[in-house]
């Protein structure tokens, strides 16, 4: 066998083993009951700050532990703890993706994306004569 043929099997299972490795690895966007039942698993969860429940945050104590309570998109509620520092803007919020793991019945959160009202309205600008 040529050395450049050795070459090419090399690289493509060295290829292979990197697309399996990023498929197997990557978080999907599910709902409270899916990453329940697949505790340790990363997911993206999107959903929206349930305002009746107050939020922790202590920052005198901790100031990367964040916790509050979130609605799924279909209207699952859980408390989410977020082990960073309360976000800017978080009361703001329309809509909610964490990212993380269940453990038991709470959602550990490492990372929050927050989609807040934009500052521009719906209007089209006017048209030049």
């Amino acid at each position: 066998m040529k050395r450049t043929h050795i070459a090419a099997i090399i690289l493509i299972a060295v290829a292979l083993g990197v697309i399996i490795s990023t498929i197997s690895s990557s978080s999907t966007y599910e709902s409270f009951t899916v990453a329940s039942q697949k505790q340790g698993k990363v997911f993206h969860v999107v959903g929206k700050l349930n305002r009746a429940k107050p939020y922790e945050y202590h920052p005198e104590t901790n100031a990367n532990i964040f916790s509050f309570y979130m609605f799924d998109n279909q209207g699952v509620e859980r408390k989410v703890i977020l082990n960073r520092a309360k976000p800017q803007d978080f009361d703001k919020s329309e809509q909610i993706v964490i990212i993380g793991k269940m453990q038991d019945s709470e959602f550990l959160a490492s990372d929050i994306l927050l989609k807040c009202p934009s500052k521009y309205n719906g209007e089209k600008p006017l048209a030049k004569k």
